[in-house]
Formats: C-alpha cells, sequence, structure tokens
C-alpha cells in the first residue's frame, strides 16, 4: 500500500484541540480536506506528521506554539478610535476583522475590548501561544 510523501495530494479528516480539550477545528463532520503535502498550505508539523502514513491510519500528534502559530505577543494588540472604523460595521468582542495598521500594511485582527472611544485589537493569531493536539486520519492519497 502507498504511503503518503511529500508532493502527494491526500485527503484527510483531522480535529484540532487545545490543551484543555476544547476542539478548534473539526472535519469530521464535514467532507475530508485535500491539500498537497509540501506546499505549505498547513503547519509544518501537522504534515509532516502525514508523511509515511498509509490509507486509513491515524495518529495523533501535539505542536507546541513555537511548531504552530508562534508565541503570543503582546506587542501585537492595539489601540485604536472607534472613529477610524465605518459605522456600517458591527462591532463585537471576537470579531475578526480585515484593518490597515499605523504601519501602512493591512492584518486580520480579532476584536479584544470596546469602549465608547476606542477599540483593543490583537493581531495574534487566534491560536498563538497555544499547544495544539489533532486527530488526523489518512483518508486517501489522491
Amino acid at each position: 500500500m502507498a504511503k503518503a510523501k511529500i508532493g502527494d495530494k491526500v485527503k484527510i479528516h483531522f480535529t484540532g484541540s487545545l490543551e484543555g480539550g476544547t476542539v478548534f477545528g473539526s472535519t469530521m463532520n464535514e467532507e475530508p480536506f485535500e491539500f498537497t503535502i509540501g506546499e505549505k498550505n498547513m503547519l509544518p508539523g501537522f504534515e509532516n506528521a502525514l508523511i509515511g502514513m498509509q490509507k486509513g491510519d491515524t495518529k495523533t500528534i501535539t505542536l507546541p506554539p513555537e511548531d504552530a502559530y508562534g508565541p503570543y505577543k503582546k506587542e501585537h494588540v492595539f489601540v485604536m478610535e472607534r472613529s477610524g472604523f465605518p459605522k456600517e460595521i458591527n462591532l463585537e468582542i471576537g470579531k475578526r476583522l480585515r484593518v490597515r495598521l499605523q504601519d501602512g500594511r493591512y492584518a486580520m485582527v480579532t476584536i479584544k475590548q470596546l469602549t465608547e472611544d476606542s477599540i483593543v485589537i490583537d493581531e495574534n493569531d487566534p491560536l498563538a501561544g497555544k499547544t495544539l493536539t489533532f486527530k488526523i486520519e489518512l483518508v486517501g492519497i489522491l
């Protein structure tokens, strides 16, 4: 039976969870996820875990923050004036937005806090600083 290798397009099911067991993503009740190993569309540790697996194999891996979304960086938390946001945008804590930062670049941010005059936004990925566990099933090599 064929073993998955770099360059193979694979079909997988996975469940991703945090240290306390909270699930942050899963394909178990959906269509399997497809991607090509080595195209860097997934976390490197996740892709590497698939190498050598065969159709039907399952594996559980744990990735520390440095091998996942990196450490949480306090310097990526900013305060912006509420007046800088269009009034038609529904602002709520936890909402993800694409915004232009003071240095001119665009970033995906999460609204962390709202006041009458300001908004605290967090440019860190929501999974930054977290240890992630993935249960992976190789459904097929295409």
